[in-house]
């Protein structure tokens, strides 16, 4: 038998019931020490090195290989569903020793090392077993236990020794700046939401109230000793806690897989499989994702596989080729964010990232991902000038690899996790984005509207006197609405780079823009499309996003941005509790104008309905700073109808202009309704009815 100890100056092989056997050193390779043995009989190794006491150890090449040939034939095809259970680092007993089991695809490589503190960082000592033609490394270290600091020692193609390399399948990760991976057990430990997911698939679905919360975790809240980023287990407690209260469904999360760069807010991953540290361990990420089930609220997380950073531990050129990523950075370079781009044509490329995808869902028990940058994967030439990029085989823009590829997740992902949902940031017109696959379709559940956004902020931008001549900025998204399952975002994007915050958007002096703003807000949540809010905006926070400093929570103290707090919460409330405001979010058959087209006035009237027994709502907008008395709009039924919600309340900081509280029909025809009502609109505001 062979051992491989460089730092050793004498070997004992022990083995039981026998004498220490001197092991002999090889005389043309100093580190290599040779020994007869039946290889069939445990054993183990005393070594003593230059200076300090002998120490035992097990050789890892006495324990025999772990990964089976399914798992090898399921690597090769790329088609291991499971693909993390197979790669990585596993805590496991094996052959009576308790240690981790590592294993790393690196077809191209020479050799593969295991490398960290436990052996000096020194490549020659622990070098992995090349399984057959897969190209997966593997090697079981006895007594590396969990919190053991790895990176893969990578000998390339040509000899060459390349930069020490985190795990791509790495559970955990050192806190940046420090780039290796640290062994951990993914997952939960005492997972408590069972009744959670048996009844999720219903609170996901298009007919379900789906208010997102959207949030980076990092500057969310700060705590009190030292403004540091709050825990995994802080935030179950206080993140949670206020989500509820405010009455969201659902919170999203930044992503949340680790990266080198704060400043990258997580949209430039390396470590896809670990949860980022800087708030703690996976065991209390899952804690988190527990707490919001317990209250009733789902967990999304931004899931960014369109591409990745080229810091040299990450996967660029990992075996010494372009392993991960197109070679031509035609086809392989971002030139907007300086990073690589997936080879979505490779088998395990794609089911690298498949797999990853279905590794949140099953071991964290996320709800859903929300897609990152899908119009840069759908489109070979996005945001490239002619000659910079690469055809399809027909000569045409779409990225077919790209477009397999996102039809395949969602057809897994939805197979494989029962009640999740899936969404796409998707800024062009591609058709079938949140159709189904079989149907021509990319498979996602929802669609980010971002016409929508873009159109309906730009109105609400300018001076209420030039909104009539945009009034169609307001109205057109009803035109596509039914075109997808939409969600409706207002996101971090709006509140960056300069954009200044949802406040500062809106025109006029202060109570203007809180009016504006109120107004606004009021007109997204009756508006047909799930609703997404990015944190700070439910406030009214007066500055732009910074990802370095948490909210400015003292701003809720205020009247005015109390207001806009508890209005959102209210909304929430209403688009719960009423079927008519969600149950047809994304049918036609739950919407209709009533008055479309007074762009003089800058008014806008429209019915909501739910399913048989649902009372219909009406909702009647003013984007103008004129109160409006006698307006008159028709109703789909006779009788008293209560003002339900009013956005000009004086508990929300306005001015308490409205209605009395419920108007009665009069059965004077109208917006083609047979009956109507004289009302009062207030500035600048949103009122809502409901018979009764």
């Amino acid at each position: 038998m062979l051992a491989l100890l460089p730092e050793a100056a004498e070997v004992w092989l022990l083995r039981p019931r026998a004498k220490p056997l001197p092991m002999q050193r090889h005389p043309d390779f100093g580190a290599l020490f040779i020994a007869r043995h039946d290889g069939a009989k445990p054993y183990r190794l005393r070594v003593a090195p230059p200076a300090g006491d002998p120490y035992e150890i097990d050789d890892p090449y006495r324990f025999a290989p772990l990964l089976g040939e399914i798992d090898e034939y399921l690597i090769g095809e790329g088609t291991h569903r499971h693909l993390w259970r197979a790669l990585g680092a596993h805590l496991v007993r094996h052959g009576g020793a308790e240690g981790t089991h590592f294993a790393v695809w690196a077809p191209n490589a020479r050799r593969v090392s295991v490398v960290g503190d436990f052996n000096r960082w020194d490549g020659r000592v622990h070098p992995m077993r090349r399984r057959g033609a897969t190209g997966v490394w593997e090697l079981f270290l006895p007594g590396v236990a969990e919190g053991a600091v790895y990176k893969y020692e990578i000998l390339g193609t040509d000899g060459a020794l390349l930069p020490l390399k985190a795990d791509p399948v790495g559970f955990g990760a050192e806190l940046p700046p420090r780039t290796g991976s640290v062994v951990r057990r993914p997952g939960g430990a005492d997972w408590q939401d069972d009744d959670w997911l048996a009844g999720r698939a219903a609170r996901n679905a298009i007919d379900a109230p789906i208010s997102v919360y959207e949030v980076h975790l990092g500057s969310w809240r700060r705590s009190s000793d030292g403004g540091r980023p709050l825990s995994y287990l802080e935030l179950a407690d206080q993140l949670v806690g206020y989500a509820d209260w405010m009455g969201f469904t659902h919170i999203e999360l930044l992503p949340v897989s680790e990266h080198p760069f704060d400043g990258s807010w997580g949209y430039q991953p390396i470590g896809m499989y670990a949860p980022t540290v800087r708030h703690g361990t996976p065991q209390e990420f899952a804690a988190l994702v527990d707490a919001a089930h317990r209250r009733g609220i789902g967990v999304i997380a931004d899931w960014v596989p369109g591409h990745f950073p080229t810091d040299a531990h990450g996967l660029g050129r990992f075996d010494g080729t372009a392993l991960y990523e197109h070679a031509d950075p035609k086809e392989g370079f971002h030139t907007d964010w300086n990073t690589l781009i997936y080879n979505y044509g490779r088998a395990e490329v794609s089911n690298y990232l498949i797999a990853n995808a279905a590794y949140w869902l099953e071991e964290y028990h996320l709800d859903g991902l929300r897609v990152d940058a899908v119009a840069s994967m759908l489109y070979r030439d996005y945001s490239r000038r002619a000659g910079e990029w690469v055809p399809n085989k027909d000569g045409g823009r779409e990225n077919y690899e790209a477009i397999a590829f996102l039809r395949q997740m969602n057809r897994l992902v939805y197979g494989q996790v029962p009640g999740i949902l899936t969404a796409a940031e998707e800024s062009t017109a591609f058709p079938g984005v949140s159709h189904p696959v079989d149907r021509g379709g990319l498979g996602f559940g929802y669609k980010w509207n971002m016409g929508w956004m873009n159109d309906t902020l730009s109105y609400m931008q300018k001076d209420p006197v030039h909104r009539r001549h945009h009034h169609n900025q307001m109205t057109f998204a009803i035109a596509y609405a039914w075109s997808e399952n939409f969600i409706l975002p207002i996101s971090h994007d709006e509140v960056v780079h300069g954009k200044g915050s949802m406040l500062g958007k809106m025109p006029g002096d202060p109570t203007a823009k809180f009016a504006n703003l109120r107004a606004y807000y009021s007109f997204m949540w009756t508006h047909p499309g799930k609703k997404l809010l990015f944190m700070g905006q439910e406030f009214a926070q007066g500055r732009e996003w910074n990802h370095d400093a948490g909210l400015d929570w003292h701003l809720c103290d205020r009247p005015d941005h109390r207001g806009v707090q508890l209005l959102v919460r209210d909304l929430n409330r209403l688009y719960r509790d009423l079927p008519a405001l969600h149950r047809d979010d994304c049918r036609g058959e739950g919407f209709e104008w009533l008055e479309a087209d007074d762009a003089e006035r800058s008014v806008f009237a429209f019915v909501r309905r739910g399913g048989a027994g649902d009372a219909p709502v009406v909702v009647v907008a003013n984007f103008t700073p004129v109160e409006r008395r006698g307006y008159r709009v028709g109703f789909p039924a006779p009788g008293r109808w209560s003002e339900i919600f009013n956005s000009d309340a004086a508990v929300y900081g306005g001015g308490e202009r409205g209605n009395g509280g419920a108007v009665a029909t009069e059965p004077v025809a109208w917006h083609r309704q047979a009956q109507s009502a004289p009302l009062t609109l207030p500035p600048l505001g949103v009122i809502v009815f409901r018979q009764g």
